[in-house]
């Protein structure tokens, strides 16, 4: 794995995981140094992101694999933030002078389908609100900020952070 200089490269996120009839789109913030390493949304071994995904959805399997359940469960996956200035992999570290969000008129607009925007954490939530145009996504979607999956967030148990995932995701994904 090679490291970072996050004191003068930016992070850089990573294309979507969609499918053209997604329903749900979910956003997290900015890849960390472990899923830039290797280059797989929610690397982090104790990142609960894709347990949970097992535990609502079944997904499970090699990254690519999960990736394509999450396509065939018309969920699509991307990060708020398309790069930004951020020593190590906290969201608190993230660098706001240096952020730029991804394209989500375009994105949007080439998901028609989608009802909820699901923030994974409230990072990415504040930050969506800050570098979006929100009218962007003004066409009702609903917007609901969820547990963070990060193992940063330890303070909820994970049977809680599952029940607020279980609650807000499922009655779309149906």
């Amino acid at each position: 794995m090679a490291a970072i200089n996050a004191a003068s490269e930016p992070a850089e996120g990573f294309p979507p995981i969609a499918g053209s009839d997604a329903r749900i789109l979910i956003l997290g913030s900015l890849p960390g140094q472990r899923s830039i390493a290797e280059q797989q949304y929610y690397a982090h071994p104790q990142n609960v992101f894709w347990r949970i995904m097992e535990e609502l959805f079944g997904i499970n399997g090699g990254y690519v694999d999960r990736c394509e359940q999450l396509v065939k469960n018309r969920i699509a996956l991307w990060d708020v933030l398309q790069s930004s200035l951020r020593p190590g992999s906290m969201d608190a570290n993230i660098r706001l002078d240096s952020a730029r969000a991804n394209d989500f008129e375009t994105f949007l607009s080439a998901h028609s389908g989608i009802g909820l925007i699901a923030f994974n954490g409230r990072k990415a939530e504040a930050l969506f609100e800050r570098f979006v145009d929100t009218n962007v996504a003004a066409r009702s979607i609903r917007w609901s900020s969820l547990p963070s999956t990060s193992p940063a967030y330890a303070a909820m148990p994970f049977s809680r952070k599952l029940a607020r995932w279980r609650q807000v995701i499922s009655p779309i994904a149906e």
